[in-house]
């Protein structure tokens, strides 16, 4: 029997007010998380990928956003219109989220043990004392020495990899179902990068935390995701197996992505880069979101939008034309809406 998935997201379109029009930026996203996986999203930055991310925390600001259709599937229950709250319970105990800079997100006017506590007293009936162990508890299991005088100091004192550790810390306060890691690794150098990676690894083997990680970096998602979703203006372009897509992409996009990865037994004179940059919500209004950008494009790409086309042998999902020329290149058959 087929396990039901612990968060899935049906057909999400989210749009935002510009003047009087309303643009989508997601367009029809759908997929599932399963329990205690590392699903990757990845994405140049105006693909969807963070505006996905808030709407699975209740967090699309409205206005001037709002979620226009779609369903949020939280462990069988839909979650997709929750007053604030409801969605006050669910968010940082159930969905938690570490954001991109952990500076702007962690309060400088008050202590590290101070914002460890106020959230675990928000969402539980511990004492002060109580959720001072706790604190002390979580900081050493996110690999902080000292945690006890951690406590005491605030972000300014601390570097950048031990505020990252610190937000993951917080975001693992109430032991949450899923996990949201919006590039949790932008802002370090590469050491402290694999050392937070790491990290998450090692959290969702202890604690069978389901993760989302998103990121535009390729070599992160090999590291430590077991599938991968990419996106590009919107919408999700492929999503498969992390070894099958890596190993052999379908979609051209993804294929300018790995190439634009530095091999470093190669010496090239300039990297590999997508021409183009990637199109503002609601600017290309029929065919292929990709099709300006795109070296294999050819005439159906300009007038019309293909759908999604699956794998029958793994569940390899594409969104391109090609996989209907020649009978189905690579036994991607049939579209599925």
């Amino acid at each position: 029997m087929r396990k039901e998935p612990i968060l899935r997201i049906n057909d999400l379109r989210v749009s935002f007010q510009t003047g009087k029009k309303f643009l989508p930026a997601v367009d029809g996203v759908s997929f599932e998380l399963k329990d205690g996986e590392i699903l990757g999203i990845v994405g140049e930055s105006g693909s969807g990928k963070s505006v996905t991310s808030l709407a699975m925390m209740g967090l699309i600001p409205s206005p001037p956003g709002k979620i226009e259709q779609g369903d949020i599937i939280f462990n069988s229950r839909n979650i997709t219109h929750l007053s604030e709250k409801d969605w006050r319970k669910i968010r940082g105990n159930q969905i938690s989220m570490i954001f991109q800079e952990p500076m702007t997100s962690l309060n400088p006017l008050f202590s590290i043990g101070n914002q460890l506590m106020e959230g675990i007293r928000l969402h539980t009936n511990l004492s002060k004392a109580e959720a001072k162990v706790r604190s002390i508890e979580l900081l050493k299991l996110v690999g902080i020495p000292r945690a006890e005088g951690i406590l005491k100091e605030h972000p300014h004192q601390l570097s950048g990899g031990m505020r990252q550790r610190v937000m993951i810390a917080m975001a693992m306060a109430c032991n949450p179902r899923v996990l949201i890691a919006d590039e949790p690794t932008t802002a370090l150098d590469v050491t402290i990068q694999a050392q937070i990676l790491a990290l998450m690894k090692d959290l969702n083997q202890k604690t069978n935390t389901s993760i989302i990680l998103i990121t535009h970096d390729l070599g992160v998602v090999a590291e430590i995701c077991q599938r991968v979703i990419v996106m590009y203006a919107g919408q999700i372009v492929e999503q498969g197996e992390v070894r099958t897509i890596l190993k052999n992409p379908q979609h051209p996009y993804t294929k300018g992505l790995l190439k634009s990865v530095p091999v470093l037994s190669e010496k090239k004179d300039r990297l590999y880069s997508i021409p183009g940059t990637v199109p503002a919500p609601g600017a290309v209004k029929q065919g292929c979101k990709f099709a300006a950008r795109c070296a294999e494009a050819f005439e159906k790409c300009h007038h019309e939008s293909p759908e999604i086309y699956s794998s029958e042998q793994d569940g390899h999902e594409v969104r391109c034309f090609l996989h209907t020329l020649k009978g189905g290149i690579d036994k991607h058959v049939g579209a599925t809406t």
